[in-house]
């Protein structure tokens, strides 16, 4: 288990010296007692991990899809130029270095930049160069230390949060009852304590309905009781796969010669997602004690929160949350005198997309690299060291306590048929109000585009709408009337996956929007099978040649095909992940890829 240390200890060491010299790993094999070797495989692995020296401020501009949208990949170009280098250089003076990166869980303030960890959103040039400009003189009042967000326009903008009622639900809202019912009435359940003072405090919490879900569990409920509930919620994860959370804590064996384990998925990765992230910010302590009424329900007494590399500064705010709710009682050894013990801890991870697949979590986890394993065994009977462990993400957890004050029936009642509650969507590319909105599950989707976010940006027609996240296949605006929930959007031909609704205007090509998406899949695959590994860069390959003018005729079914042969044939989703959305791009837009066989440049530009 000391191996689990490996790669924060890594991530720590490179903070301190800027890189990880062939020095600084001896010493961390040592004290692993791992071989030179083994700790550079684990570093290979990890994107955010360096082998070279990096510049006093590392400069990192988001160009995936949500970013590119927002002019993301014109930023990225004016950085280079404004610095006088390219990504993997550091300026003479040693303070700059410039990285081209993947999503960094921003996308609702497109386009965006971090440096050293801290986030400056809704980028623009002049913004980057009065940032650059600071930055070069030790002043400009921009902060240096990880912290949660600044702004490159002028003015932070705070993601906005909708408000439910009025929608085109019944009955369900209306009719809440309990201590969150005028919450509910609001459309309010996750983000009801966003905009109160001090929201991440313990002490806001507990003024707040904080911890009466904890309370009850452990005071008049039996762990059948606690899953009973939840099954009752139709509460399903909120992670992408959209399986009923209450089932699957149900498959953990009761009885288990090794210890069982509850882990939270809070690597939230996929291209157009960014809301678990608000959730750790600003009400921490919502989501541990979801964990803990997990873990009274499955037997756990240990929890872990697997933290994205690049959300480093939520860590801050998750351990001071965590010691608070040891100092209050509610973790710990006989938590509220109720004889139950749960101990709790962060743990980050280093730059894999790959390590939001469960199982591929719990291998970073132990301190390897982040390639799933095969199942079965599922981790619910063979999880983190072995173990019985429930996996879920942040949304999930965070939603439990509200279930168990209120019924998993009020839950279910907020939602659509088996698709209970509300969940948060981040919304973002081509409209004029991105950001992150709570709102019931079975919500239309034209109305949060064009009445919640505002409608399409400029003015312009809708031409397309990718509904959850980068791996959900695109839909046209003929689908605009679906509800946002599991199963309508199953029956459209895509997935509600993640929650993350990104926007396409008119005049956008199409052909460009699956390179960069597939250039993001070919870039985060693992390599461990040969489908994901060739075929997500052959097909990153071959949109790059197609899209710049070398395209071929026979190429429009090569790529079709090649995506076809990948579904289903690998270790874990992100295969599927690739290919699903590849062939939703040709077979919807085929005309559009047939207009760049004219041999030329891209038409659209």
């Amino acid at each position: 288990m000391r191996r689990s240390a490996l790669v924060p200890m890594l991530l720590y060491a490179q903070d301190e010296a800027g890189w990880l010299s062939h020095e600084t790993i001896e010493e961390i094999a040592r004290r692993f007692e791992l071989t030179v070797l083994e700790v550079e495989s684990v570093i290979s692995y990890y994107s955010m991990l360096r082998r070279r020296p990096a510049g006093k401020h590392h400069v990192q501009v988001c160009t995936n899809i949500s970013c590119l949208l927002r002019g993301g990949e014109q930023l990225f170009e004016h950085a280079k130029q404004k610095l006088g280098i390219v990504p993997g250089e550091v300026t003479p003076d040693g303070k700059f270095s410039l990285e081209e990166v993947e999503c960094i869980g921003a996308c609702s303030w497109a386009p965006a930049v971090q440096v050293n960890y801290t986030y400056h959103l809704d980028a623009t040039p002049e913004g980057f160069d009065e940032l650059v400009d600071g930055l070069a003189g030790n002043g400009g009042g921009q902060r240096e230390e990880p912290g949660p967000q600044g702004s490159l326009d002028g003015a932070e903008r705070k993601p906005p949060v909708a408000h439910a009622s009025g929608s085109d639900k019944d009955g369900p809202l209306a009719d809440a009852r309990g201590s969150d019912a005028a919450a509910a009435n609001d459309g309010r359940v996750l983000t009801r304590r966003f905009e109160l003072p001090n929201s991440a405090a313990m002490e806001t919490y507990l003024a707040n309905d904080g911890y009466q879900a904890l309370e009850k569990a452990l005071g008049e409920m039996t762990a059948d009781a606690v899953i009973d509930e939840v099954k009752q919620s139709n509460l399903r994860g909120r992670g992408g796969a959209g399986f009923p959370t209450g089932m699957k804590w149900g498959f953990v064996p009761k009885q288990s010669a090794k210890p069982k384990y509850i882990v939270c998925n809070a690597d939230e990765s996929e291209p157009g997602t960014c809301k678990d992230r608000l959730l750790m910010e600003r009400d921490p302590h919502q989501l541990i004690e979801g964990l803990v009424i997990a873990g009274k329900a499955i037997g756990s007494h240990q929890g872990y929160i697997y933290v994205r590399g690049e959300y480093r500064y939520l860590i801050e705010i998750l351990d001071r949350a965590i010691e608070e709710a040891y100092a209050g009682g509610y973790l710990g050894k006989n938590i509220r005198g109720t004889g139950y013990d749960f101990d709790l801890a962060t743990h980050t991870g280093a730059g894999a997309y790959e390590c939001g697949e469960e199982s591929a979590l719990l291998e970073s986890l132990e301190g390897k690299r982040g390639i799933p394993r095969i199942r079965p065994p599922f981790p619910a009977i063979v999880g983190l060291y072995g173990g019985p462990t429930v996996v879920n993400n942040v949304e999930t957890y965070s939603s439990v306590a509200a279930i168990l004050r209120n019924g998993g029936k009020w839950y279910s009642a907020l939602g659509s048929p088996r698709n209970g509650g509300t969940r948060l969507f981040a919304l973002s590319g081509h409209v004029n109000k991105p950001g992150v909105y709570e709102l019931p599950m079975g919500f239309p989707l034209w109305k949060l585009i064009e009445e919640i976010g505002g409608g399409v940006l400029g003015g312009k027609k809708l031409k397309a709408v990718i509904p959850g996240g980068s791996s959900t296949p695109v839909l046209t605006p003929e689908a605009i009337a679906t509800p946002l929930d599991f199963d309508s959007m199953a029956k459209a031909g895509s997935m509600l996956g993640s929650g993350a609704v990104i926007v396409i205007r008119e005049g956008t090509c199409m052909v460009k929007v699956a390179m960069r998406l597939i250039q993001f899949y070919a870039h985060e695959s693992c390599g461990w099978c040969t489908p994901c590994r060739e075929g997500t860069s052959w097909l990153s390959k071959t949109f790059t040649r197609f899209h710049s003018g070398g395209g071929r005729e026979e190429d429009i079914q090569l790529i079709e095909d090649l995506a076809k042969s990948m579904l289903g044939r690998t270790f874990c989703p992100l295969g599927d992940a690739a290919a699903m959305p590849t062939i939703a791009f040709v077979d919807k837009f085929r005309e559009e890829f047939e207009e760049h066989l004219a041999g030329r440049p891209c038409p659209y530009e």
